[in-house]
């Protein structure tokens, strides 16, 4: 009696994917997201540098979470007493002027001098699906790679500026695991920058030559916030005019008053592509701090810094706890429905919800 051959592709007996997924994966999902978080550990691990730790914390600072809060704000004190021991730089331009490039780079010869490097980069969230890219991470590859640096982009939410929500507490964190240079990258539009520049030691404007904004610098606002501007893509044909736009910058802001750092700002030119005038860009960040330090400027505007946070903050939670309000909820309706059929002003119903 002969015995049937077996085919290769013959199908065998086995456990099948659901199964597999409803046993093993889906099981440990809940244990993980059941499991209690011991604030004590994390603060433990962020200290030794963990990364994953740091991460985590993070992650519960920026929830909205009642019970993520309580927790956030006992990881952010445990770890204040060891913050404040690095240098914060606040990075701004408009979009297209290289910023995520030359951060990279920046990042890069950082840590190639023994530094480790936390990068904040906030991405614009869209005001109609809520939603962001966050996708520093794929345009900073190498630095990604870098076993000192950390890269965390944030959505921007519906902050004004379109800051992250809790940029301040992530710097308190990031410091806290080690990191000696934090920096901060702006979306590059609105009032983000005023936002930032009320959160770092040293302000860098990035700029393009022949963008046609080289006159716009005797202009108040984001130029007069700069301690530092850089002139970016200065390269192959667009080296000529980088320098041009270099001498137009600088003599604007001569035109500025002496600030109460009594620094000037300076004014470079660098290519973030061929790795040109980054170490230019570190020498003046590092005399800044030096000069700074020693006519006190440095601490005195950290105190302003953290008195400025905490009225943003007092505002941030009265406007929370205002909304949250279920009485608030219910009638704030009824004012929009009323002011839609024209029977109410919006400053007489605002004025009927904050007497309620």
């Amino acid at each position: 009696m002969k015995k049937s051959k077996k085919s290769a592709l013959q199908e065998t007996g086995g456990i099948s994917i659901s199964e597999i997924t409803s046993t093993n994966s889906i099981e440990k999902l809940k244990k993980k997201r059941n499991a209690k978080i011991d604030t004590e550990s994390l603060i433990t691990s962020i200290l030794n540098k963990d990364i994953t730790a740091l991460s985590r914390a993070i992650t519960l600072v920026e929830s909205k979470n009642p019970k993520h809060l309580k927790k956030a704000n006992i990881i952010i004190k445990g770890c204040l007493p060891h913050a404040n021991k690095s240098i914060r730089i606040g990075i701004t331009g408009v979009p297209g002027v290289g910023k995520s490039t030359f951060i990279e780079t920046f990042g890069k010869y950082l840590t190639n001098l023994g530094k480790r490097v936390a990068v904040l980069a906030i991405d614009p969230s869209s005001s109609i699906t809520k939603g962001s890219i966050l996708g520093d991470k794929t345009r900073m590859e190498a630095l990604v790679q870098d076993e000192n640096a950390y890269i965390r982009p944030s959505a921007s939410g519906d902050t004004l500026g379109g800051v992250a929500r809790k940029t301040r507490e992530t710097i308190t964190l990031c410091e806290s695991a080690g990191f000696d240079v934090i920096i901060i990258e702006t979306v590059g539009v609105g009032q983000s920058e005023t936002t930032v520049h009320s959160m770092v030691d040293f302000f860098l404007l990035l700029k393009l030559a022949g963008a046609g904004d080289e006159l716009q610098g005797i202009k108040r606002g984001i130029i007069e916030m700069a301690d530092a501007i850089a002139i970016n893509k200065a390269d192959g044909d667009n080296l000529k005019a980088a320098n041009l736009a270099k001498t137009e910058f600088t003599r604007a802001l001569h035109l500025y008053p002496a600030k109460d750092s009594n620094w000037q700002p300076k004014v470079t030119i660098c290519s973030a592509v061929e790795n040109n005038g980054i170490d230019t860009i570190w020498g003046i960040i590092s005399d800044y701090i030096e000069t700074t330090t020693k006519n006190k400027h440095f601490s005195v505007k950290r105190n302003e810094q953290n008195k400025y946070w905490l009225i943003q903050t007092i505002e941030e939670k009265l406007k929370s706890n205002f909304f949250n309000q279920s009485k608030i909820k219910c009638e704030l309706k009824k004012q929009l429905e009323l002011i839609e059929n024209n029977k109410t002003t919006p400053f007489a119903a605002a004025d009927f919800l904050l007497n309620l």
